[in-house]
């Protein structure tokens, strides 16, 4: 709430207050003339969200009832459920009390009837403040006269009425983008106008530009971004390498997958004399040319992140950037800011060093590369500090030959590299850090866009380098900027609310396992116990997905709460400032204290410790619509998928259980629902507490974590849905 808001609001609320109007509460506050309209801005403001109310002599006084504003989500069966801010759990809206709200409106709540032990608190909606969408995404239905538009969000709550006038060019089963002229009410459905056609359900890359349309994604850069972009050039600045570290002639690596194009980070170990070791971390300085308030810095910051979807990136800077200047090609000189850090053999960072660089990376490395290379070394047991050239090199076919004759020279580098993220990661566990095994979706796509296979994304331990690798140098900067009190950007990851705890344990229950945990304890390390003693086993996938629902969602902070995931007090995001806002703000300020060395002025800080609490709160918000587009992309193609696979049948696990039937997930990551129609023809009670179904009759159970063999039964790209059968 804005400042002046709030003292109009304590004014009012005041005991001492009697009802008065506008012009006489100016006179108590002594409102300027020229602030007059405003103080009506703000009262008319105030009223409508029902924090105060005019009596029949116009004179504002507070409201007898106590009302709550929050973000409705609305479920497909009408009722929904209300977010209010610093409240944990969420309020249950009947259908019959959602006054029309659509799915994402803010509105108004009155509480009904309070939380007990058996439900959640319920309330109704006493006023829509704001609809959350003006226009909608969705299939047209043409029925000569009218037509409708059946939304892509499933949970919007209604069709949307299309007179013929407003048909414009779309077609029937046209994907189109649909303007709302009129919101519904009184049983009515929502009104609107087709203001884009995006093409035919079935045409290629409809469905991606859907939900870029869906989601209001900037899917271009405007000329003027592109043109300061372009100013950058592709050539470093000659004249700024002597205010750098001049490390062009070091042995330097960037590993990353085959399709990478924006190299952000690249690095370098070193074994000491001492016994020790140095990584040294190379983060492109992508701030030195991003300047602050800068079109590129404004459109970055608009953006949040870059988001990949299926066979498309919607990049946070211009390829001319992103792939460009600031990407880190190998054979050209780039500057950037580095972290060099001591580590000792038990995994512990002695001591760091900040700085600005310029480097030239040695060979663009892809993990599938480095992985080669260590298990040639580690099957082979070459000694890497014997003569490599004189080594009788192996392999097993004459690509994994090539891979070995081509990069003999740096075998060591990556033996060394191993050796470190090892200690690393062993240091890791210890202190809890949750290693989750949820494996990603590879999708595969032909060359219009359509989906050819799906099966899991395999990582090796040459991706666990660069994680290990990136996760120290994350919580080096983090931890050294918190000391210096510096306005930052953290990565904040709380402990979860115990009462999911609670709920983990029942389903642990069925494994014979159990977290320990109370109200005021719950610590990481309790959780890693857990998911060391699955590892290996059948049910180390599910186990793994019950973990991750139970945690809460990690966002950015200007204050340092934390990070329970990772087992560590202090941490942040600085290795992809191509793609992460946050990362590019702190680089930002670490430059300033590096300029300014160390010696800041307060207005400085003052100022930015503001900008900081603001960019957070808006990089967590557009990393959240990320995170779903970037879902709905892989719902989108693996109903595909699924559609020309109806009738085939599958072994899956058991992945949640729920009042209306079973999810299984197949191994090759696609997720279907069986209904309870298409378990059999017996009854099955659903045992809520245990989260599993029991026949009436034969008492079969069905739980998490059970292997069930099933049919797809129905597939629907459009609706985003995959439905099996038992068989």
């Amino acid at each position: 709430m804005e400042e002046q808001e709030l003292k109009v609001l304590n004014l009012i609320k005041d005991k001492d207050y009697a009802p008065m109007k506008a012009k006489e509460i100016a006179m108590i506050m002594h409102v300027p003339k020229s602030e007059y309209n405003e103080l009506l801005r703000i009262l008319g403001k105030l009223e409508m969200e029902m924090k105060i109310q005019k009596n029949r002599k116009n004179q504002y006084r507070t409201v007898d009832a106590v009302y709550y504003d929050g973000i409705y989500r609305k479920n497909q069966k009408g009722f929904g459920f209300v977010k209010i801010e610093d409240q944990e759990d969420e309020i249950y809206i009947a259908k019959e009390n959602s006054k029309n709200a659509l799915n994402g409106d803010r509105v108004l709540i009155e509480i009904i009837e309070e939380k007990n032990k058996v439900k959640k608190a319920e309330g109704k909606v006493v006023k829509i403040l704001k609809h959350e969408k003006d226009t909608i995404v969705g299939r047209f239905e043409n029925n000569k006269n009218f037509g409708f538009v059946v939304p892509d969000d499933k949970n919007f709550g209604t069709d949307i009425f299309i007179s013929k006038k407003n048909f414009g060019k779309a077609r029937n089963n046209h994907k189109v983008l649909v303007k709302i002229t009129k919101y519904p009410e009184k049983g009515k459905k929502a009104e609107g106008k087709i203001i884009e056609v995006l093409g035919n359900v079935n045409e290629a890359g409809v469905d991606m530009l859907s939900l870029i349309k869906e989601h209001k994604l900037p899917s271009t850069f405007p000329e003027p971004v592109v043109e300061e972009a372009k100013k950058c050039g592709n050539q470093i600045d000659e004249n700024d390498i002597a205010n750098r570290r001049d490390l062009r002639k070091d042995i330097i690596f960037t590993i990353d997958g085959e399709d990478a194009k924006d190299l952000d980070d690249a690095v370098k170990v070193t074994k000491l004399e001492n016994g020790n070791y140095k990584l040294d971390v190379h983060i492109a300085d992508v701030s030195y040319y991003v300047k602050p308030n800068s079109l590129l810095d404004q459109e970055a910051l608009l953006r949040g992140t870059s988001i990949y979807m299926l066979g498309r990136v919607i990049p946070m800077l211009p390829r001319e950037l992103s792939n460009g200047i600031c990407s880190l090609n190998a054979g050209e000189d780039r500057f950037t800011l580095s972290c060099s850090m001591e580590i000792n053999p038990k995994g512990e960072v002695i001591s760091s060093d900040v700085y600005k660089a310029v480097i030239n990376v040695t060979e663009r490395m892809t993990y599938t590369n480095v992985q080669k290379i260590l298990d040639y070394l580690n099957t082979e047991k070459q000694d890497v500090s014997n003569d490599i050239e004189k080594m009788e090199l192996k392999a097993q076919d004459n690509e994994d030959e090539e891979v070995i004759n081509r990069y003999k020279p740096y075998f060591s580098e990556f033996k060394l590299m191993e050796e470190l993220a090892l200690i690393l990661k062993h240091k890791r566990l210890e202190q809890g850090y949750l290693n989750l095994d949820i494996p990603e979706s590879k999708i595969e796509l032909d060359i219009d866009g359509r989906v050819t296979n799906i099966k899991k994304y395999e990582t090796t331990f040459a991706n666990e380098i660069i994680e290990q690798f990136m996760l120290t140098a994350n919580e080096t900067i983090a931890e050294k900027f918190f000391w210096l009190d510096a306005p930052f950007i953290y990565r904040v990851h709380e402990k979860p609310d115990y009462e999911k705890v609670q709920e983990l344990n029942k389903f642990l229950f069925n494994f014979g396992l159990k977290i320990k945990a109370n109200k005021d304890n719950i610590y990481p390390k309790e959780f890693a116990k857990i998911l060391e003693e699955v590892q290996g086993k059948e049910e180390e996938k599910v186990v793994s997905n019950l973990v991750l629902r139970t945690l809460k969602v990690a966002r950015y902070e200007a204050i340092n709460e934390g990070h329970f995931g990772i087992a560590s007090k202090y941490y942040c995001h600085f290795t992809s400032p191509i793609r992460r806002y946050p990362d590019l703000f702190i680089h930002r300020i670490i430059s300033k204290y590096l300029e300014d060395n160390y010696d800041v002025e307060e207005t400085f800080v003052e100022e930015y410790k503001k900008q900081a609490e603001e960019r957070a709160k808006q990089s967590s918000e557009r990393e959240s619509i990320a995170t779903k587009v970037e879902r709905e992309s892989e719902d989108i193609k693996k109903a595909e998928y699924m559609e020309s696979r109806i009738g085939e049948e599958y072994e899956g696990i058991i992945s949640s259980v729920t009042s209306f039937g079973i999810f299984v997930e197949l191994e090759n990551t696609v997720e279907g629902l069986i209904r309870f129609d298409d378990l059999g023809d017996e009854y099955f009670i659903y045992d809520e507490d245990r989260k599993m179904l029991i026949g009436e009759h034969t008492r079969t159970t069905y739980k998490i974590g059970d292997k069930i063999n099933i049919r797809v039964k129905d597939a629907s790209k459009l609706m985003r849905t995959v439905d099996f059968e038992k068989i």
